[in-house]
């Protein structure tokens, strides 16, 4: 059971009628409806408006958002692998890749990078200096650099509050579990 109570007039007592994906996605909105307004704004517009005038590409964003997961240990953003990300190439070797970034020969210089900045912000945003971010100008530009932040921002601060929830009931098997530290890598994943 997650660890916030739904919302009233928000029951989770007819799940067993939607799929994996629509359940995982009830139980997140039972419990952002407890404060709508501000849920809108900062979950589905600001989601909207990365999604319409981004200008990363998937495979990048996903395996950012898979890495910073695992940091996060928010075992529902583990669990699911977003469909354009699959669709631009993000496969389940690729995921594991993500275990050691600076190891993995199927990232490019440019995901290393992201990578490398994406892990900083999430462990030791302090860290992130000149030399960090003259790195990514080597792949990105400045409109870029700034996307892959608020990226990050969003995707670090929700996953965090989401772990903190412990909403796992819907997930697969191994993302249920309450001690320890799990992966994305490994299997079980869910498309979204």
């Amino acid at each position: 059971m997650a660890r916030i109570a739904p919302a009233p007039g928000h029951p989770l007592d007819e799940l067993d009628t939607l799929d994996q994906h629509e359940r995982i996605a009830a139980t997140i909105a039972s419990i952002l409806a407890h404060r709508p307004a501000i849920a809108r704004v900062l979950h589905e517009q600001y989601r909207d408006a990365l999604a319409a005038e981004g200008t990363l590409p998937p495979r990048l964003v996903e395996l950012v958002r898979l890495r910073l997961a695992f940091h996060n240990q928010c075992r529902t953003c583990m669990a699911v692998r977003h469909r354009s990300g699959v669709e631009a190439g993000v496969t389940e070797k690729l995921v594991c890749s993500l275990e050691r970034p600076a190891e993995a020969p199927d990232l490019t210089d440019a995901e290393r990078s992201a990578l490398h900045y994406a892990d900083l912000l999430a462990t030791d945003h302090l860290a992130i200096d000149d030399a960090v971010y003259d790195d990514l100008r080597r792949h990105f530009d400045e409109g870029e650099i700034v996307e892959l932040g608020m990226r990050c921002a969003r995707t670090i601060g929700l996953g965090r509050l989401n772990a903190t929830w412990h909403n796992v009931e819907h997930l697969p098997e191994r993302f249920r579990a309450t001690e320890g530290a799990v992966a994305p890598w490994g299997g079980d994943a869910l498309t979204w």
